[in-house]
Parts: C-alpha cells; sequence; structure tokens
C-alpha cells in the first residue's frame, strides 16, 4: 500500500496564522511534517507562539511575514523553504479576506484589491510552487475555494467571483502541470468557524446554516483541514483538476417544506 503522505511532508500554507490554515499547519505538524507559513501580522509573538505549537505537535517550523498580494514575498517564501527542507511536497493557497458589500456599491479599488488577495494571490502561488514542483516531477498544490462559488450569498459578488476563478485556474494548472508530475486541486469548504467568517456571521446566520447542513452543524477548522490533507497526500494520488466539497451537505439541500402527500 501507498504511504498516504511522504514522510515528514515538505508544506507550505499562506494564510497560517488562524482559521483553516493553522489548523492545517497544525495537522501537517502532527505527520511530522516540516511546515513553512506566510502571515500578514506583523507581531512577531505570533510566529513564535505559533511555531511552538508545530514543534510541540511533531513538525518543523519555518514562518514568515509576508503578503500574498507580493510576488516577491511569495518567490521568497518557495525559494526558503527549498533551501531549507530540500523541496515542496504540497502548496496550500488558503490566504483571503471576505467582503461583503452589495454589488452597485463596490467600486473598481474594491474589486482589484479583493481579487488582488483572494485571485491572484493564488496564482502567484501556485507558480512559485510550479517552479518547484515541475523539476522534481512531484508535487501537489490545494487551492481552498468555498461552497459559495456554487451556492452564492448576497452581497458578495467579489468573492464569490474571486472564489470561481480559483475553480477555473484549478482545472488549468491541472492539465498543464499533470505531465509534470504535478497535482492540482481545490478544497470548497462550506460554513466553517473560522476567524474570517466570525467577522460577518451573527448568531441568526449559525442557526440557518445548522438548519440548511444536512449534518445539522457547522465544521470545524479542524476538520477542513483533515481533508486539505488527504487531498494533498498520495491517497488522492490519481485525484486532480477536481473543486472537491467538504460543506456537510449544504449545497445538496435543495429542501423548502413541500406539502406531503
Amino acid at each position: 500500500m501507498t504511504e498516504l503522505t511522504p514522510k515528514r511532508p515538505r508544506v507550505v500554507i499562506t494564510g497560517i496564522s488562524r482559521g483553516i490554515g493553522r489548523a492545517t499547519a497544525l495537522a501537517y505538524a502532527a505527520l511530522g511534517g516540516r511546515v513553512t507559513g506566510l502571515h500578514r501580522g506583523s507581531d512577531p509573538t505570533v510566529s513564535e507562539e505559533l511555531s511552538d505549537l508545530i514543534r510541540q505537535a511533531g513538525g518543523e517550523p519555518l514562518i514568515r511575514v509576508g503578503d500574498t498580494r507580493s510576488t516577491a514575498d511569495i518567490d521568497a517564501l518557495a525559494d526558503a523553504t527549498t533551501a531549507a527542507f530540500g523541496g515542496i511536497d504540497v502548496w496550500v493557497n488558503n490566504a483571503a479576506r471576505l467582503l461583503v458589500q452589495p454589488f452597485l456599491d463596490m467600486s473598481d479599488t474594491d474589486w482589484a484589491d479583493l481579487l488582488d488577495s483572494n485571485l491572484m494571490g493564488y496564482i502567484r502561488g501556485a507558480r512559485a510552487a510550479a517552479r518547484h514542483m515541475v523539476p522534481a516531477g512531484y508535487g501537489s498544490i490545494v487551492n481552498i475555494s468555498s461552497a459559495v462559488d456554487p451556492f452564492p450569498p448576497t452581497d458578495m459578488a467579489g468573492y464569490v467571483t474571486a472564489k470561481g476563478g480559483i475553480g477555473g485556474l484549478t482545472r488549468a494548472l491541472a492539465v498543464e502541470l499533470g505531465p509534470h508530475g504535478v497535482r492540482v486541486n481545490a478544497l470548497a469548504p462550506g460554513a466553517t468557524e473560522t476567524p474570517l467568517n466570525d467577522e460577518a456571521w451573527t448568531e441568526a446566520v449559525r442557526a440557518t446554516y445548522r438548519e440548511r447542513i444536512p449534518l445539522r452543524r457547522i465544521a470545524t477548522a479542524e476538520e477542513i483541514a483533515d481533508s486539505i490533507v488527504i487531498i494533498g497526500s498520495d491517497a488522492a494520488r490519481y485525484i486532480t483538476g477536481q473543486v472537491l466539497l467538504a460543506d456537510g451537505g449544504l449545497t445538496l439541500n435543495g429542501s423548502v417544506g413541500h406539502k406531503r402527500n
């Protein structure tokens, strides 16, 4: 049986300091992973505390401060990982920001800022990863999308557009990079308890999600992280170009209360 992940996988995660990124770092650390991450916070204690947690979980950390809107920061992240650990096995594009704003109120600047972070950041990350993976003939890129792509809420046109673009990017790169041994997939979480969502959710929103999700609960960041590990691993070695939903069945539920016969 093929091992599910390389021994001590070499993993890069953007947006590593909180939410799904943080949970994914600790999931890989539990596998003995060598975990490189990027976050925007300037507080040095954030990097120090996360590095300590990764070590305690069994991993080896390399945490850097930077911004996915900067090509230089992303390229330096990839180069630092290869210099420290000899290569990159898995790259997780995760960093994003949320914007809840009516379409007619969004300016060109609003669109440019959101897409620079939520879509161009993934393009920069995938490009940096591929430059190291293609010569090695191996690698897995996992893009974090969202269930909002097939199931859009109101007032989130910018965010939904970016997530839809991630699906197209994922499929195109899977075709182009597949002959070089590089897989590219996207994971689309549904409702998940993260600091990002906490900025926009009320208890009424949570109650609505619990009612609509067939599993009747909102995901934890750790559950999404486990799915990322599976998709990035050799357990999924024949899966590429897919956008896989991890939404507890949210996007399947068309129940509106039909009268029974």
